[in-house]
């Protein structure tokens, strides 16, 4: 979708838009094109809308209409979107440790378990956020494999070779080993 900005005083193209996310996110395609019109195909789609939505049918963008659309637009973006990143944050020198406790640690437990049942290339350690020594087995495992310095503990290189490699890991098809599209 286009930034915000790209719809300021352009109501109509704001309007099909919010239509079409919409649209994804109740498992409906929408043929409304963001071209700025309100043609047929604005019509339709806002008639539709209302009839999903128990409104009067009219097929014009009214004042009611427009504010169920803007107050249903940002819960279905979200929805239909991208999942929000989670940048964790290793301060300056940090590395985590063996017998170290520390939050971040079920997360890599958790990254190396997915790793464990996609590619069975390290053994998966339980979820205790403590860096123990099968935790510690498993990150000297994945750093051999990934040709990084086998220390057994977590810095920012090995944190960004976990991050790399877990995306790829998840977004298998585990029924017919095969990468989701």
């Amino acid at each position: 979708m286009r930034p915000a900005e790209s719809f300021v005083a352009q109501p109509v193209r704001s309007l099909q838009t919010m239509l079409r996310v919409i649209g994804q996110d109740d498992g409906r395609e929408l043929t409304v094109i963001p071209d700025g019109f309100f043609g047929e195909q604005t019509r339709n789609a806002v008639s539709e809308f209302q009839r999903s939505r128990g409104i009067p049918i009219t097929g014009a963008a009214d004042p009611s209409t427009w504010a169920r659309i803007s107050e249903e637009y940002p819960d279905a973006l979200t929805r239909i979107g991208p999942a929000e990143p989670l940048q964790l944050i290793l301060n300056p020198g940090q590395v985590l440790k063996a017998g170290e406790s520390h939050p971040y640690l079920f997360l890599i437990q958790a990254m190396l378990a997915a790793l464990e049942s996609a590619y069975g290339s390290v053994t998966a350690p339980a979820l205790t956020g403590i860096l123990d020594m099968p935790t510690g087995q498993a990150i000297s495992d994945f750093q051999a494999l990934s040709l990084l310095p086998v220390t057994g503990q977590v810095d920012k290189v090995t944190w960004k070779h976990l991050a790399l490699h877990y995306p790829l890991a998840v977004n298998l098809d585990y029924s017919q080993n095969r990468i989701r599209r």
